[in-house]
């Protein structure tokens, strides 16, 4: 293109000059046709500037490195250009070039991290009435936007939303979550994606071509990995391999430069856990702590080495996708050797202990766990294996009785026995197995006993605390306990009536409910009661069989004798608290009030 050669006359003036700039200075993108990926912002931008309907704010948020700075100030020399507003700036017209150098007066460039104040931002909304001096359009570009203070945006709201024609604000920030919502809503918002390790690795190529410099395809491989999908951060690191290398950067000088971790040495690792070899799989850890490896970009790179034996091992189809080894045969055969499972174990591992190292001082520790913990899944596996086929063969035993079950019910059926009645036979048993091992077992004994003994004061007392001391206990255990009634008290026990069954039986399957209604009682009424619970219909029944008990006892032995007489009194008074429905509210109530001044309406 046309506007080529003017920058790299620029670029190679500075390099005569001898005035050293880093790559990511030099070979910054000054057209959109030069930014490496953000394929829709790209195209969405030029079709607003070939359409003439660019708006008067934008929002570039994305990581760091990812081109949101450079597609700014593309986007101000195409909209200035005097060609434009052009879908390609010309690079060669007075204000391409002034805005290439930072000159143009016209594009103001404000650092939000250092101009955070908001007497900085009442400057530029004073001066942005004013129409430009040389260009087209004001083009504001306030880098890490972030950082102002809320009384820089208050500041910023209204300018923002209403600002003169000939003014452009583009904001560019990585956090865009800290920004106010009515910033947010003023601005057309372009979200920068991290660069794929491919456009990486050819924009590397272009400035390594640019300069004259030759290197080998896997030391850029090793560059891109590291990078983590920021430009910025390549272009930085392939600076200083080259620095290092000289004329020529090798696999090796960009691993020992990015700290990265070579595939002999992946695949010596692998070696060992395939053959459970704990030392030498330890020693390979120990060497490249050693060498200076950080440890927590140690465990991700093992993260994405498994990952990519993943891919070989269910989809090798797609080497393209390969992010840290090549398609080499021998890592195609090992990825052979690992079992998925074992392959998301690892993952699984490495994932749960980087998360572990960042609360840790002791990193290696964790780092050689994870692999000790990798060399014995694997027989975990195998063992689980084993127990698989186990379960197979009992399976499968299963099968041959099931069939043979079924000849001998054909023949049956052809001798005229009834199959229906043999079943109902056969599963009947089961049935009231079932339903009598999840019933309540009802304590008849413990019942009656309390019964028999039974007096109105204790019942009146336990009613009387009953509403305080649910408000005492636990969430859990009142919840429990909500559908529930004391029927009748002694001086050592009462008894506990539930509406519900399965109520009665969580109860009685929950020790510290019991204790801790016991507790609660004995602190509010002095006396330790045992608790006895009954379902609703047991408890009727088990009142009847007292009832029926006492009365024939009555008949059979004419002679008044001091039992006769508890059991009458007992009688009478297990009918009345029956026919006395007492709500906790009224009693609780009464109390308070006293029962001459309470009336109970009935909806």
């Amino acid at each position: 293109m046309c506007y080529t050669g003017n920058i790299n006359a620029l670029r190679q003036k500075e390099w005569e000059l001898l005035v050293y700039q880093a790559f990511y200075r030099v070979y910054r993108p000054q057209s959109f046709a030069e930014m490496s990926g953000q394929q829709h912002v790209k195209q969405t931008l030029q079709n607003a500037l070939l359409h003439n309907k660019t708006t008067h704010a934008y929002l570039f948020s994305g990581p760091r490195g990812t081109g949101k700075t450079s597609a700014a100030k593309v986007f101000a020399k195409a909209l200035n250009c005097e060609n434009g507003p052009a879908k390609e700036p010309c690079n060669e017209c007075p204000a391409c070039l002034s805005i290439t150098e930072g000159s143009n007066t016209d594009v103001i460039e404000f650092d939000a991290a250092s101009n955070s104040r908001v007497e900085e931002m009442r400057d530029i909304i004073e001066k942005v009435r004013f129409a430009p001096s040389s260009a087209r359009f004001k083009v504001y570009i306030i880098d890490e936007v972030h950082m102002l203070s809320n009384s820089a945006f208050n500041a910023l709201l209204k300018t923002l939303e209403e600002p003169p024609p000939h003014a452009v604000f583009i904001l560019a920030t990585t956090e865009p979550h800290k920004l106010p919502l009515t910033i947010i809503s003023r601005c057309q918002r372009f979200d920068f994606k991290p660069i794929t390790p491919i456009d990486i690795i050819d924009r590397m190529k272009v400035v390594l071509a640019d300069a004259g410099i030759n290197s080998d395809e896997g030391a850029l491989k090793v560059i891109a990995q590291a990078a983590s999908g920021g430009m910025r951060d390549a272009l930085s690191m392939l600076d200083q391999v080259v620095s290092f290398s000289g004329d020529k950067l090798t696999v090796e000088d960009a691993l020992l430069v990015t700290g990265s971790i070579g595939e002999d040495t992946f695949h010596h690792l692998a070696e060992a856990l395939l053959g459970k070899d704990a030392g030498t799989a330890l020693s390979l850890l120990d060497q490249l702590i050693a060498e200076g490896k950080d440890v927590s970009r140690l465990a991700e790179d093992l993260i994405t080495f498994f990952r990519d034996l993943l891919l070989l091992r269910t989809a090798p189809d797609l080497r393209g996708l390969l992010e840290l080894i090549s398609s080499d045969e021998r890592f195609v055969e090992m990825a052979k050797a690992f079992e998925p499972d074992t392959l998301y174990a690892y993952i699984d591992i490495l994932a749960k202990t980087q998360q572990e190292m960042r609360f840790s001082n002791h990193a290696k520790v964790y780092i050689e766990s994870a692999v000790l913990k990798m060399i014995h899944i694997e027989g975990s596996h195998t063992r689980r294996e084993g127990n698989v086929q186990t379960a197979d063969s009992g399976f499968m035993q299963k099968v041959a009785e099931l069939e043979q079950m079924i000849v001998q019910l054909q023949q049956q059926v052809v001798n005229g026995v009834g199959v229906q009645s043999a079943a109902e036979r056969t599963t009947q048993p089961r049935k009231n197995a079932s339903k009598s091992s999840q019933s309540f077992k009802v304590p008849t004994g413990k019942i009656h006993e309390t019964l028999k003994f039974a007096t109105k004061q204790d019942i009146h007392t336990i009613r009387e605390e009953w509403a305080g001391m649910m408000r005492t206990m636990q969430k859990s255990h009142a919840a429990l306990l909500e559908e529930t009634e004391p029927v009748a008290a002694s001086e050592k026990a009462f008894v506990l009536k539930f509406k519900y069954e399965i109520h009665c039986l969580m109860a009685s399957e929950n020790p510290s409910l019991k204790s801790g209604l016991s507790e609660a009682l004995r602190s509010r009424t002095g006396k330790a009661y045992e608790v006895i619970y009954v379902p609703e219909q047991a408890w009727l029944k088990v009142r009847e069989d007292f009832i029926q008990k006492n009365g024939l006892a009555k008949q059979q032995d004419p002679r008044p004798s001091d039992v006769e007489g508890v059991a009458e009194e007992t009688l009478s008074f297990v009918k009345e608290a029956e026919q006395e429905n007492v709500d906790v509210l009224v009693t609780e109530a009464e109390k308070i009030f006293g029962k001459d001044f309470i009336t109970v309406y009935d909806d």
